[in-house]
């Protein structure tokens, strides 16, 4: 595999990689929110970082991987929030890093890990920033070295006491939570959302 890109490379990417949407789901589509919930339509474009009230847990193979009332959550339009918890509040003896990384037009370079236990284990179930870009002053430094993990990898992810649901498609790591409307992009033909 090759490696990552430089900084300033990375830059020069993000750059020429970001655009607004236009594109948005058929007229009469998109679900307006009730009471207590949001919308991921009305989430910005680039994505904020927000901080998590509620405690936020992650399962695989009978092991809690993570457990934290310090996460932080990444909103972007048409995307499920994708949560990003602090190491510490993580069991990193069951984490791996993979050679596997993506680039983000908003966050920069991301590594991916493995998750590895005695019964199984995942290839890129989780995945972590460890210097996101800082160019547009969206606060993405708050999650660097944080991880998020993708809930249709794991046994169970909770947000609160809820047992989300993966972002559609698989590909997108985002939670979905009984209090977000839609629809969610991720599904074949939402690519450009």
């Amino acid at each position: 595999m090759r490696p990552p890109p430089s900084s300033d490379e990375l830059l020069r990417l993000a750059r020429r990689s970001r655009s607004p949407r236009s594109v948005r789901p058929p007229a009469g589509a998109i679900v307006v929110p009730g009471p207590a919930q949001e919308s991921v339509w009305d989430f910005p474009r680039p994505p904020r970082v927000e901080d998590v009230a509620a405690r936020v847990r992650v399962e695989f193979a009978g092991k809690v991987v993570a457990d934290s009332q310090a996460a932080l959550r990444v909103v972007e339009t048409a995307g499920a929030p994708c949560y990003y918890l602090p190491p510490g509040d993580c069991d990193l003896a069951l984490l791996v890093r993979t050679p596997q990384w993506t680039v983000c037009e908003w966050k920069g370079v991301a590594f991916a890990y493995d998750v590895v236990t005695e019964k199984r284990s995942v290839r890129n179930g989780a995945w972590s920033y460890p210097d996101p870009l800082t160019d547009l002053g969206m606060g993405y430094e708050r999650i660097a070295g944080y991880l998020a993990f993708y809930a249709g990898k794991m046994d169970a992810c909770y947000v609160g006491d809820e047992l989300v649901r993966a972002q559609p498609g698989g590909f997108y790591g985002g939670w979905v939570t009984r209090a977000l409307t839609g629809p969610i992009k991720g599904e074949p033909g939402t690519e450009y959302w």
